[in-house]
């Protein structure tokens, strides 16, 4: 069992990694459950991750309601918003119940947004069952839906009670959903973390593959390294958590040219966005070019997207440019990007000219 505390002074909260966890989830949730049945929202990939919760809990005691959504990006609207708060009503729930969120980022983030209005706020567990949502959404207490404009426009800070994560939940995840969420681990050795980017290159394949111990230990790593950063800006005020965005800016307007549709997946976005982030550094001169393409050839080997062409985007800058402008981080007309001055030298830029990155995207294959 690996602990990982997420320090928020009265609001501390762990995460707890370990491979059979979901079967032994009970002795965790029990405290939590005060006698009372605990609601389950999930999507219907899940049934028997979740049949398999339900029964440890009912083993030790714990009552359980389920609450099945679609999965998918699209389950992120005020539409199965509406559904899972009045669902959630109609079982009687209390400010303080905690539900419990199985699912992957989809879910994490709709059960935090729900939790964090129902009666002007109640707790949440999540039990994050994708490698993206394993190693980045899950901790950090991001909540939100997707709106026309936008990826995450509407949401909330809403930190969970628990995180319990189970790396043998992987073992059933389609190869692509994997791939899309190793994106996120590669991500954290690139902000601040060489020897992690380094670790990635060597093991990433067979982390991939199926290796169990290499999938908790860039679990381990990804999550403490995230828990550090939340941590000292939990609200994103200072700048310090902003790094966890790279390759998100690009990577964002990627998904909204799709629809956010599963024609680019978050982690696939984010991979080419990570791409990009390294392409327009070099192309300015503040990262060497051959950073840029090692990034690059890395992302390629694992089968993620590392630029345009791979990600399918055929849109010139200037539509790609106009998507940014609906990005959640827009201050007074200004776009902060995270740009690198090399693997590990992450760095928020506030004076990125969108007419200048629309030129660099026009120049990308396509």
């Amino acid at each position: 069992m690996i602990e990982i505390n997420v320090q928020l002074g009265a609001r501390t909260y762990p995460v707890f990694i370990e491979a059979g966890l979901i079967n032994s989830a009970a002795a965790h949730l029990a405290p939590l459950a005060r006698g009372r049945a605990m609601a389950i929202v999930t999507d219907s990939n899940l049934r028997t991750q979740c049949a398999q919760l339900e029964s440890t809990l009912n083993a030790a005691g714990i009552a359980t309601a389920v609450i099945e959504l679609p999965p998918g990006e699209s389950t992120k609207s005020w539409t199965y918003l509406e559904k899972l708060t009045d669902d959630l009503l109609n079982l009687g729930i209390e400010r303080g119940d905690h539900v419990v969120a199985l699912g992957g980022g989809v879910i994490g983030d709709l059960v935090g947004f729900a939790c964090s209005i129902l009666k002007r706020g109640c707790h949440f567990v999540q039990v994050p069952t994708t490698l993206l949502a394993q190693v980045d959404s899950s901790v950090g207490g991001k909540t939100a839906i997707n709106a026309r404009a936008g990826k995450n426009l509407i949401g909330a800070f809403h930190q969970p009670s628990m995180v319990l994560i189970d790396p043998e939940t992987l073992a059933t995840l389609p190869s692509r959903e994997l791939r899309a969420g190793y994106a996120e681990v590669v991500k954290y050795g690139l902000i601040d973390d060489p020897a992690f980017f380094d670790w990635c290159e060597q093991n990433g394949p067979a982390l991939l593959g199926g290796d169990i111990d290499l999938r908790t230990h860039a679990i381990a790593h990804s999550i403490a390294a995230k828990a550090r950063i939340v941590a000292e800006d939990e609200r994103e005020l200072t700048g310090k958590r902003a790094l966890l965005n790279l390759g998100h800016t690009f990577g964002h307007a990627l998904e909204a040219e799709t629809g956010f549709s599963e024609a680019l997946l978050h982690g696939e976005g984010v991979a080419a966005g990570m791409a990009l982030a390294f392409g327009y550094s070099a192309d300015h001169g503040l990262c060497t070019t051959e950073d840029a393409v090692r990034v690059a050839a890395h992302l390629q080997s694992v089968g993620l997207p590392d630029g345009l062409a791979a990600a399918g985007i055929a849109a010139d800058g200037a539509k790609l440019v106009d998507h940014m402008r609906h990005d959640k981080k827009m201050s007074a007309g200004t776009l902060p990007f995270l740009l690198t001055r090399g693997i590990g030298q992450t760095y928020v830029d506030n004076a990125v000219d969108l007419v200048d990155v629309a030129r660099f995207l026009d120049a990308q294959p396509r």
